[in-house]
Order: C-alpha cells, then sequence, then structure tokens
C-alpha cells in the first residue's frame, strides 16, 4: 500500500494508479464524444449547427471503434496490475451487498473499495460498450448481417443509448455530491477517514497488506 502524509499530517491511501486514472478519462472522453454526436444522429434537425452529417458519424464511428482500447490497455501488461485486481472485485459480490441491494441501501454494510451500485455501474458500463460495438458494427456495416439482425441491432442500440444517457447522468450527480470519491478519481488517493467511512472493508484490507512482513 502506497500512503502519503500533507502538511497537516493526514494520511492518504492511493485508490486509483495513474493507469486507472487515464483509462477512467480517456474513456469518459470517448463517452461524451459519442453522447453528443448521437444527438443529431437521433434527431436530425441538429444537423449542421456544428458539423455536416457525413462528418458527425464519422467521428461518432470511429469514436465506438475506440471505445474499449483504453479500458484494454490499461488491463495489459504489468502496469495493469491494479486495474485487474480491481476487475475481480467487480465481480465478487458478498450476501452483506447483495442485501444491501436489496434494501436500497438500508441494511448494514461494511463496503469494499467499490460499494454495490459503484459496481453495478461498472458492469453496466463495461457490458455497454460490448452490445454497443457488436450493435454499431451491425448498423454500419449492414450489408453483412441479415435484415432480422439489423432490426434487432436497431433496437438494441436505441435502448442501449437512452440508458447510457440515464446512467451516465447519474453517475455525474452522484459524483458531484461525493467530493471525496470525485477528488480520488482526479489525484488518485483518499483519506484515512474517508476509507474508514466509505470503504471500511478495503481499509482493513490496505492495513493488513501494510503490517504483513515484506518477504525475505
Amino acid at each position: 500500500m502506497t500512503i502519503t502524509r500533507t502538511a497537516q499530517s493526514t494520511t492518504r491511501i492511493l485508490r486509483f494508479d495513474r493507469v486507472q486514472r487515464s483509462a477512467h478519462w480517456a474513456n469518459a472522453t470517448l463517452f461524451g464524444v459519442l453522447m453528443f454526436t448521437a444527438i443529431p444522429l437521433y434527431f436530425g434537425s441538429f444537423f449542421g449547427i456544428v458539423f455536416q452529417r457525413h462528418v458527425v458519424e464519422q467521428i461518432h464511428l470511429w469514436s465506438g471503434l475506440a471505445l474499449p482500447l483504453p479500458i484494454i490497455v490499461s488491463l495489459l501488461g504489468p502496469w495493469g496490475q491494479q486495474m485487474r485486481r480491481d476487475v475481480r472485485r467487480f465481480n465478487y459480490w458478498t450476501r452483506s451487498e447483495i442485501s444491501w441491494m436489496r434494501t436500497l441501501g438500508k441494511s448494514p454494510l461494511e463496503a469494499d473499495k467499490f460499494n454495490p451500485g459503484q459496481k453495478l455501474n461498472a458492469i453496466f458500463i463495461g457490458a455497454a460498450i460490448i452490445v454497443m460495438l457488436a450493435t454499431g458494427s451491425m448498423l454500419q456495416w449492414f450489408r453483412f448481417f441479415p435484415v432480422p439482425w439489423r432490426a434487432g441491432a436497431t433496437f438494441v442500440h436505441d435502448v442501449f443509448s437512452y440508458a447510457i444517457f440515464a446512467v451516465v447522468i447519474g453517475h455525474i450527480f452522484m459524483a458531484l455530491t461525493h467530493p471525496g470519491s470525485l477528488r480520488s478519481i482526479f489525484t488518485g488517493r483518499v483519506s484515512e477517514k474517508w476509507a474508514k467511512t466509505n470503504a471500511a472493508g478495503w481499509f482493513k484490507e490496505e492495513q493488513l497488506t501494510k503490517d504483513s512482513p515484506e518477504p525475505r
């Protein structure tokens, strides 16, 4: 565990390393471009206000094809160790986390590094990238697919588009109302106080790692 001390002697814990932060902001930028260009593609009256239709289509296409790349790169090689560890966290659910979700946050929970809502958000975004890439490819290169597939791809692409808008807006709202979490995606670090309050299970795990003897 990497820790630093501020001028006020407040211990801060590394939550996101540089690779994770870079992947997050690259992914967020691509999602922003895709959402911005999706509006005129769905509502033709917006065409020509900023770019012509062909330009908007090309930006949307290439941004969509690039969407998985930040995540893939961040998972590869020795630099992706922390990212791979967090992906495993997203796939691991305890009974208390499931109970917390069923009771809408009313049951007691000693949260991991990510609470159940954050895990669901990450799982949805990962699934959305795959689904949107697959259905978008069918819509772009439609000649290679039968008509029923193209019709289904259009429906799924549209439904996921609305869901992505809702989830991203909700994600931004939650980030703005939780400054500690928001700060960590910029600086990578959180205070011990924040960790004890919002991620007690992860904090204990980090303390055990810190206190364990170094291998000889």
